[in-house]
């Protein structure tokens, strides 16, 4: 005769065993991701560091051309008087378009830093529902247990 409970002992922890090895596996990923996230995070801030020096150079150069060849052929470019109250107006108004984009600059930083923290947030809120719908499903799990042992033993006992 074969030891029933001895074989479902050792089904259980063969069951138990794997799930162990794949949880173990899982974290070793997510630990090998974590290890070259600070290399990533780097990798793209000196990419976003070039992009913006090679926009400055872009705009240095093509402003510095255009004057060097509006000034060196006074006679071609500038051969109206230049108007004093439109020069002024214009520079204003391009200040005034700095300014606005300026700010507009730091109020999209500022909502985008309030949606990654509100993102941030979120996570930590999901994370505590996942370790409560895991203690309830556990918690269901072990009545439903209790509750199929006790049914199985008083059916065998009758």
């Amino acid at each position: 005769m074969v030891d029933k409970s001895k074989d479902e002992t050792f089904k259980a922890t063969e069951t138990a065993d794997v799930y162990e090895t794949l949880r173990e596996n899982f974290i070793k990923v997510v630990d090998e991701l974590a290890k070259v996230q600070p290399q990533y995070s780097q990798s793209v801030s000196n990419l976003q560091l070039d992009y913006i020096q090679a926009i400055k150079n872009t705009i240095y150069t093509a402003f510095s051309a255009q004057k060097h060849l509006t000034n060196s052929n006074q006679g071609t470019w500038n051969s109206t008087p230049s108007s004093v109250p439109f020069v002024e107006q214009f520079a204003k108004q391009s200040n005034e378009i700095t300014n606005n984009t300026i700010r507009a600059v730091g109020i999209n930083n500022q909502l985008t830093i309030n949606a990654l923290d509100a993102a941030r947030e979120n996570l930590k809120i999901y994370n505590k529902t996942i370790d409560a719908v895991t203690e309830f499903n556990t918690n269901a799990a072990k009545a439903w247990n209790s509750f199929f042992t006790t049914q199985q033993q008083q059916f065998f006992k009758h």
